[in-house]
């Protein structure tokens, strides 16, 4: 999986509507390989259309869509697969409904839970926060590259660091061990988000490599 997987993952929010999907259209044009679509103020049909439109945007490039929390709107809109919260349905209650070719990542902030989310059927995990953030309220605090590096360092799916992280951070974490990060507002608050994407994929190593 980690050779299928792309490395940035950028989050865009159903709430921010037609401004977020053009910063999706932006980032998926600069070659980012990974769109995670969440929403947790808005009705399932709100969510479902901008599942909608973000597969849209991603499909033609080749880029992959994931839907946080809710795999029934993955499966509706024919994204790839489900990123799962602490508070979400289990893996394998996931992966009963979705089938074996989902892709679902799990979250993780530890080496023993990471473990157990591989073992449950997890393809990759996002951990963090890895930096103080405020796009997310109620997280605790902020990881650090050595504390997401032991949980790289414990599982053998790719681990994808998030909160908090800008383009400083990146060569902190890729030394650290992790696969790839996911961010929100280091491309959807840049002046420039094409020029922002490129720099992070840049940093990452990654280029267009998960769109073979």
């Amino acid at each position: 999986m980690s050779t299928e997987l792309g490395r940035l993952h950028v989050v865009s929010d159903a709430r921010d509507g037609r401004d977020a999907l053009g910063v999706v259209a932006a980032a998926v044009a600069a070659g980012a390989p990974v769109v995670q679509v969440r929403a947790k103020d808005c009705t399932d049909l709100e969510l479902y259309d901008f599942a909608r439109r973000v597969m849209e945007l991603c499909a033609p490039a080749r880029a992959t869509c994931i839907v946080n929390d809710r795999v029934d709107v993955a499966l509706a809109v024919g994204a790839a697969g489900t990123h799962l919260g602490a508070e979400d349905l289990p893996v394998a209650a996931v992966r009963r409904v979705a089938g074996p070719g989902h892709l679902i990542g799990g979250t993780a902030r530890g080496p023993e839970q990471a473990a157990a989310l591989v073992a449950a059927g997890a393809d990759y995990l996002g951990v963090g926060p890895a930096y103080r953030t405020v796009t997310k309220a109620g997280l605790p605090g902020p990881l650090g590259p050595d504390a997401i590096g032991a949980v790289a360092s414990a599982v053998d799916v790719p681990v994808i660091a998030i909160g908090g992280v800008r383009a400083e951070h990146v060569p902190d974490l890729v030394a650290a061990g992790v696969h790839g990060v996911a961010v929100v507002t280091a491309i959807s608050d840049a002046p420039d988000p094409v020029e922002a994407t490129r720099t992070l994929l840049r940093l990452l190593g990654a280029h267009d490599e998960s769109r073979r």
